[in-house]
């Protein structure tokens, strides 16, 4: 199923990088910047990743909630946070559980090779619970000005 603006977010629980459960119904009230990336430090997702960090009080004065979610363990999502020294929880999603509710786990197609993998997307939450914008052509070193746009 795919997702459009206006759709109801859909629910899911999860943990992240403390072991800690994670539900998007947790943040209603509150506007949520659920950002999906492929994988913990490779160059494109430390860009993204570093970028809603430097913007991050930026976001926060905007009234927004981060949320990263890979399909990397909490493990991996710890020393991602701690060598980046990234102010918000990610999420992992080893079993892709969260990726399918999001149609975000798809066929990708890199140098001739096609493959299952995590296509960068953001979806950005209102207070309601409902998709008020999603993010597909993801500029990482810039995305936060497509978030506060």
């Amino acid at each position: 199923m795919s997702l459009e603006t206006g759709n109801k977010a859909p629910d899911f629980e999860a943990t992240d990088q403390d072991g800690n459960t994670i539900k998007l119904s947790d943040f209603k009230g509150k506007k949520v910047v659920l950002y999906f990336y492929p994988k913990d430090n490779t160059p494109g997702c430390t860009a993204q990743a570093c970028d809603l960090r430097d913007n991050y009080k930026a976001l926060l004065d905007a009234g927004y909630v981060v949320l990263g979610i890979s399909t990397d363990s909490e493990k991996s999502h710890k020393k991602f946070i701690e060598k980046h020294e990234l102010p918000f929880p990610l999420i992992a999603d080893e079993d892709k559980a969260v990726h399918e509710l999001y149609n975000t786990w798809r066929e990708k197609k890199n140098y001739g090779r096609t493959y299952m993998g995590t296509v960068r997307t953001t979806f950005v939450i209102d207070e309601e619970g409902n998709i008020a914008d999603i993010i597909e052509k993801v500029k990482t070193k810039e995305h936060s000005n497509q978030i506060l746009k």
